[in-house]
């Protein structure tokens, strides 16, 4: 595939000459790690212990394998697999070759699949054999004649097992069988792509309905992970860890893929979290950096309140996503004396722009969001999209060497958000007069629970196909443990029976959508707050479930 993007010639030169774009590819970087700590532990996960000079033996075979099944730069190879070392030797494989790679949500289904591979027209999709008692091959056999363009899926089994495979399906061992004896027609040093292509097709929520494919290159990736070691205080020596899925930018970028840029790192790679299993995890590979929304930070704390695990290697926590409570600041300090919290805020269009320095005092990492890193700019304009005096807020723009490249076939949608350098952010936010961001608010229609955005229109848009629904309204309600979750309020269709949340996440599954795009309450209603042009006022809503005159359906219990 041929991807159009907004990437200039002044743009590579100026950000190049300011040094943030180095022109060197991640698998530059896995070379130097093997050569220098070949028997160094590369990943932890699950199912095994890898080495680095494992993951680079893998990693060339995997490459070959996919140009012996017809794999050629510029294809996109989707990843939907756990957080397993597949999961990294995938996504290095298809950057030796010049491939993009498509990380994918495990907890995608079918409706959220057949738009996104399609869109990217993947001709390879990587997935495990069951996830949590899913069985994905199934599920892609069920796509595969929507899915024209996708030519293989390789199957991930069990460590000790090999999976069926049936027509167009290949086990993952086989794949690197086959790059060990094939003689394809391109190998991968014929393959190395420029440091400007793109490398990374990865969907983030929409505002109209439909996820929007954000591409990144292997400049503006390299730029965001180098600038984080400097500000937290990482090297080789650090042990890093991650339960964020690796198909979001937060596990793949400040994880997996900083394991490399810190020199040869050890990752460890949780594929479910579990706050007994994380201390479990601190505690025998003495974890010293992990990352993920306030509530990963929350359940940690609780679990090292216990005091039956030794978590003094946890030295840093980079919270992102939402605002973190002063109170578990405070209780951080008492349990974990040793750790330092910081707050950090970025998007999937330009990664991680923000983060406190461990050295700011508490209340700045309590109520801001950080500072900008190395490479990034932020600023906050008015109405008239004339730049905020200190304090003024507004909508928030970032310009910088970490911003993405466009969003997939939808140039005409990228150009809308940016004035000049600026791009949009689609956030009010505040800026302080040492440079601290508070994010305030949102001008794009999402909710955040636990970090993660959900797409209301999409979501809305779902439950407008129930025939039983005459309107829905998803809302956000704010939870102390998740920052806010999923409220649909609902108006039934003229005769329709009552509806109860079981039914609504039934519909939901029967169309395809992901477990984590479930409202978790619900309200019925006979009528909804309008503007005097007929939108509905979902503030108002909030408004009323918050004070409690909207009731809530007492089925509704939180997950």
């Amino acid at each position: 595939m041929v991807f159009d993007t907004t990437l200039t010639p002044d743009q590579i030169a100026a950000f190049t000459r300011q040094g943030y774009w180095r022109g060197r590819l991640i698998t530059d970087q896995l070379d130097d790690c093997v050569a220098a700590r070949p028997d160094g532990t590369a990943v932890i996960d699950s199912r095994a212990e890898v080495t680095w000079r494992e993951i680079g033996v893998r990693v060339d075979r995997a490459a070959r394998g996919l140009l012996a099944l017809g794999v050629r730069p510029g294809d996109v190879v989707s990843v939907q697999l756990p957080n397993w070392s597949e999961f990294l030797v995938a996504h290095l494989a298809a950057c030796r070759i010049g491939a993009v790679t498509n990380p994918v949500v495990p907890t995608f289904r079918e409706r959220e699949l057949e738009f996104m591979l399609g869109l990217a027209e993947a001709k390879v999709v990587v997935v495990p054999r069951v996830f949590r008692g899913h069985d994905y091959p199934g599920m892609y056999r069920a796509l595969r004649d929507r899915l024209p363009a996708l030519g293989h899926v390789v199957i991930v089994g069990d460590p000790g097992g090999e999976p069926d495979a049936g027509p167009g399906e290949l086990a993952w061992r086989d794949l690197l069988r086959l790059g060990a004896t094939a003689t394809p027609a391109v190998r991968p040093d014929d393959c190395r792509p420029d440091p400007n292509d793109v490398t990374l097709l990865i969907y983030t929520s929409g505002t109209t309905g439909e996820p929007k494919g954000v591409m990144h290159t292997h400049n503006t990736l390299g730029a965001a992970i180098s600038a984080l070691p400097g500000r937290l205080g990482l090297d080789a020596s650090s042990v890093l860890h991650t339960a964020s899925t690796l198909g979001h930018l937060t596990g793949l970028l400040y994880c997996a893929r900083l394991a490399l840029q810190l020199g040869g790192a050890t990752a460890v790679y949780q594929d479910v979290w579990r706050p007994e299993a994380f201390a479990d995890l601190v505690q025998r590979h003495h974890i010293s950096f992990t990352s993920g929304a306030t509530p990963f930070l929350h359940d940690t704390l609780e679990v090292a309140s216990r005091g039956q695990h030794d978590m003094s290697s946890l030295t840093r926590f980079c919270c992102m996503g939402a605002p973190i409570p002063r109170a578990l600041l405070r209780a951080a300090a008492r349990q974990l004396p040793g750790l330092v919290t910081v707050g950090g805020w970025g998007q999937t269009e330009n990664s991680m722009v923000t983060v406190s320095s461990p050295k700011a005092p508490e209340e700045k990492i309590a109520e801001r969001d950080g500072f900008p890193l190395p490479g990034m700019r932020v600023r906050v304009i008015g109405p008239d999209s004339a730049p905020l005096p200190v304090g003024g807020e507004g909508r928030l723009q970032v310009a910088g060497a970490f911003l993405f490249v466009g969003y997939l076939k939808r140039l005409d949608v990228t150009r809308k958000l940016y004035s000049g350098e600026w791009f949009d952010t689609g956030d009010l936010a505040t800026v302080d007069g040492d440079g601290y961001l508070s994010i305030t608010g949102r001008t794009k229609d999402i909710i955040v629970r636990g970090g993660e955005n959900l797409p209301v229109a999409y979501i809305e848009n779902v439950l407008h196909e129930d025939p039983r629904i005459r309107v829905a309204a998803l809302v956000g309600v704010p939870d102390p443990r998740l920052g806010e979750r999923a409220c649909a309020v609902v108006i039934p269709a003229d005769g329709a029976a009552r509806l109860s949340l079981p039914d609504i996440t039934q519909f939901l599954a029967g169309q395809g959508v992901a477990r984590n795009y479930w409202p978790e309450r619900l309200a019925i209603v006979d009528d909804v707050p309008r503007t005097p042009s007929g939108k509905v006022q979902k503030f108002r809503l909030r408004q009323l479930i918050e004070s409690g005159a909207l009731p809530v359906d007492p089925a509704s219990r939180p997950r």
